[in-house]
């Protein structure tokens, strides 16, 4: 079985992936390829919180064991089997930054496709480091067609501004 889950930051409508998962990956597995897709820096603590239907944090599972298991030793296949569908991936402990992973669906493996992969992406990917997400290209009116010629950007910025 493959787990289809929905990336998104909370509070914000730009930035959204979708993922394809197979249902006996570790969440250490989901973590390495999330952390690749997103460009993420590979020396920083992370964890995935499992949450109720509520929302509310029921279990946290990090690098090493925080004691509801480590990110290793936690299949998707176990969670769904304890009614945990819904995770928070924290890339920013010290700030508390995650990125919110609903499953959407689940559905029968393809053949000659590798799994984790990447389905559908919008917005750019959050900096680790950064206090709040930017995405100035996708807040812009107009399609990139409609992008600033040198001579609108030239009239936006005379020298008698500067």
């Amino acid at each position: 079985m493959v787990h289809r889950y929905k990336a998104t930051i909370q509070g914000n409508k730009i930035f959204m992936r979708e993922y394809e998962v197979k249902e006996s990956s570790s969440l250490y597995a989901f973590h390495t390829f999330l952390q690749n897709d997103l460009g993420f820096s590979p020396d920083q603590m992370v964890i995935f919180r499992a949450l109720n239907n509520n929302g509310k944090v029921v279990k946290e599972f990090g690098l090493f064991d925080l004691g509801d298991g480590a990110m290793d030793r936690v299949t998707l296949e176990s969670l769904g089997r304890s009614n945990l569908t819904n995770l928070e991936y924290v890339y920013d402990m010290f700030k508390d930054r995650a990125i919110s992973l609903e499953l959407l669906s689940k559905g029968e493996l393809m053949p000659k496709r590798s799994y984790p992969r990447l389905i559908a992406e919008r917005g750019k990917n959050p900096d680790q480091f950064s206090d709040n997400y930017d995405d100035f290209e996708q807040l812009m009116d107009g399609t990139p067609e409609q992008d600033l010629t040198q001579e609108d950007a030239a009239g936006l910025y005379s020298s008698e501004e500067v």
